[in-house]
């Protein structure tokens, strides 16, 4: 090494060191005017010699060039969301669990964290070098935010120290302090633009900001909490905080509020603790993440479909305060539901700046007895869902109004039904209303459905947001020169679409029923009713008596059947689809074996059968008459278990229902060789 290379590492070293003094520790070692002058000299040397630039530089953190996108990366090792703790006693509960599962142990030893308000991220070193960030994304794939992380001063782009493994992961929250979030909503104000609602919206927009320029300038920090991948060249310590602990010797910041708490009595007092300080902090906190401090226990307590069992998030109770009810305005849903939304005088909750709750429906605006125009108490629920808790009474006056549920759906027009038995009001024009456009369109085209291959979610979203597509009838209308002009979509991507939408015109009546998505009519109801109608009029005029004959229709689903052919804007829709070509032939007769055990029983099938498929199994039973569905009930009959069979299989057997292995269901249909 030559001594011009020499120096820029000295200088590197050097301000690595203070970095990690000053956004770790929070003990400054110099002035900034000195910092500065070390930070100019070794980009001075660094434009002397391009060529001894490298990605760990101090100098690299922020990028010159804003980003076209992100990609999406996919985890080494999964990350698992926490099942939450709203009281005392789900952390008995939580404690309880491990016991059982670990009878060797009088006492528990915890790892106690804030639960930071902010984002999950994932940070990748390669032979102490930072390689990568992402995101959580869906907890198996994230998106890469590296250019972004890398503004990050607090992260290290090179580890201090030595004796890293050669591949580490390192997960934490990346959040904005308060101070910092306040001082962004005021330049936000002064350019004429948008408050963001809260610091962890800042920290999740600003992390997502296409021009890492923007990112740095925003100040983000970092908390460590975790791991991912670690390679095996590292022998992983016998306590989680001492693992945190190596961490921090290596220049990554832990939360300094952290502690090892032994019990139920020791978690209790943490979270007592940190409730009183929780506005003190200089950051947003939610709650409390308490771990099983001993790695060792992890692998026995394991995991559930969704988090580790070893490992809790305790909540904070939520916060209220009043503010005036302006007006209920309505709000229509994917599905069509009518959900009444209050507008507020903005107020600080909690941190947030809240305008708008949710009131969730009409009998729920009656039991509170809120009306426009009163004093209301709002809540964060859970610190995320503003609420509308319930009037102030003593602060009512005489131009207070009662809320009244529109008969017209706001976003099209159509009839607004309340839904039999529930508080549901939901628009009718399901083909046909904007609201609902989008759910239509990609149920229309599911596989149980047109089954048109090609035109996936993303694609349908496109379509809809340039409104070239706006009822199910307009993808009939989609030419290969109007596909080939979108954005990632050659011609051939565009003439395969264009072959599917044509292929998909000869269809059945069952899935064209499907199709239509009536409310209530799945798959089952609609072979039914193709069954029982055989013709489309048939099917459109008929009355309620003729309907709740059949078999899987009850008075509801004959209700939203009806309620769906009234609408003017439904039956337009089907002329448009008719009109475009869509042909199905007449339903052959099935003839069922009436003495078949399986004769009008409802079977679920779970797991893989050795003979066949679940797709082949499913169209044998119900050529016996039984009708398949796909989740179980206290109504089903039989649930027939392959091998691997799941939670559906274990909900059988609590519910009580009875269950099959592939030889006594092959038996029972008669077909058992043994």
């Amino acid at each position: 090494m030559n001594p011009v290379e020499q120096q820029i590492q000295a200088l590197r070293d050097e301000i690595a060191q203070h970095n990690y003094a000053y956004y770790v520790l929070d003990n400054p070692q110099i002035s900034d005017a000195q910092y500065d002058e070390l930070y100019r000299e070794l980009v001075r040397l660094e434009q002397e010699n391009p060529e001894l630039i490298t990605e760990d530089s101090p100098t690299q953190r922020v990028g010159d060039q804003p980003l076209k996108g992100f990609t999406s990366v996919t985890h080494a090792v999964p990350m698992f969301s926490l099942d939450n703790a709203f009281s005392q006693e789900d952390l008995d509960s939580f404690e309880k669990r491990i016991q059982e599962r670990l009878p060797e142990l009088t006492a528990v030893d915890y790892a106690a964290e804030p639960k930071m308000d902010g984002l999950a991220i994932n940070l990748r070193y390669v032979n102490g070098i930072f390689h990568q960030a992402t995101t959580r994304g869906d907890g198996t794939t994230g998106e890469d935010v590296t250019h972004n992380v890398r503004t990050i001063h607090s992260i290290p782009l090179k580890l201090l120290g030595n004796g890293w493994p050669r591949i580490l992961e390192v997960r934490g929250e990346v959040f904005m302090s308060k101070q910092t979030f306040e001082q962004l909503n005021l330049t936000q104000i002064e350019n004429g633009e948008k408050a963001f609602a809260n610091p962890r919206n800042a920290a999740a927009g600003t992390l997502r900001q296409l021009n890492p320029k923007i990112t740095a300038q925003r100040h983000l920090s970092f908390y460590l909490y975790g791991w991912g991948e670690i390679s095996a060249d590292w022998q992983l310590p016998e306590l989680y905080n001492n693992v945190i602990q190596q961490f921090k010797e290596w220049g990554l910041p832990a939360n300094p509020d952290a502690e090892v708490v032994t019990g139920k009595q020791g978690m209790l007092d943490y979270y007592e603790k940190l409730k009183e300080k929780r506005v003190e902090l200089p950051y947003e906190i939610d709650g409390i993440v308490y771990k099983v401090n001993r790695i060792q226990y992890y692998s026995q307590l394991g995991f559930t479909a969704k988090a580790p069992r070893w490992a809790i998030a305790r909540k904070f109770p939520a916060e209220e305060v009043w503010t005036d009810l302006l007006d209920i305005e309505i709000q229509v849903g994917r599905t069509g539901a009518l959900t009444p939304v209050a507008r507020l005088k903005p107020v600080a909750v909690g941190g947030v700046i809240v305008s708008n709750a949710t009131l969730h429906n009409l009998d729920e605006i009656r039991r509170k007895d809120v009306q426009i125009g009163d004093t209301v108490i709002v809540r964060r629920a859970g610190d995320v869902i503003p609420e509308v808790v319930g009037p102030v009474l003593s602060k009512r006056t005489d131009d207070a109004r009662e809320f009244v549920m529109p008969i017209r759906c706001p976003e099209c027009d159509s009839e607004v039904v309340k839904e039999h038995d529930k508080a549901v009001y939901r628009c009718s024009g399901g083909l046909f209303c904007p609201a609902q456009r989008k759910r239509a369109l990609q149920h229309f085209v599911s596989r149980k459905a047109f089954d048109i291959q090609g035109l996936g979610d993303k694609l349908i979203d496109q379509l809809a947001n340039l409104e070239w597509v706006k009822h199910p009838d307009d993808i009939f209308k989609l030419t290969v020169e109007k596909l080939s002009g979108l954005e990632r979509m050659a011609e051939k991507s565009a003439q395969n679409v264009i072959n599917a939408i044509q292929q998909s015109k000869q269809t059945t009546f069952a899935r064209f029923i499907y199709a239509l998505g009536i409310p209530e009519v799945g798959e089952v109801t609609a072979k039914n009713l193709a069954q029982h109608f055989k013709q489309l009029d048939a099917l459109m005029k008929a009355e309620l008596d003729e309907l709740i004959s059949i078999q899987d229709v009850g008075d509801i689903v004959a209700e939203n059947i009806l309620t769906f052919f009234k609408q003017p804007h439904n039956l337009d829709v089907i002329q448009g689809l008719l009109d475009a070509g869509v042909q199905w032939p007449t339903p052959e007769e099935v003839k069922i074996e009436k003495d078949s055990p399986f004769n009008g029983k409802v079977v679920v099938l779970t797991g893989t059968l050795q003979q066949g498929s679940r797709s082949e199994a499913k169209k044998r039973l119900e050529a016996l008459g039984a009708t398949v569905t796909g989740s179980v009930s206290a109504k089903t009959d039989f649930v027939i278990a392959g091998e691997k069979a799941g939670s559906k299989l274990t909900k059988a057997e609590s519910l009580g229902v009875t269950v099959l292995n592939e030889e006594q269901w092959l038996e029972m249909m008669g077909e058992n060789n043994g």
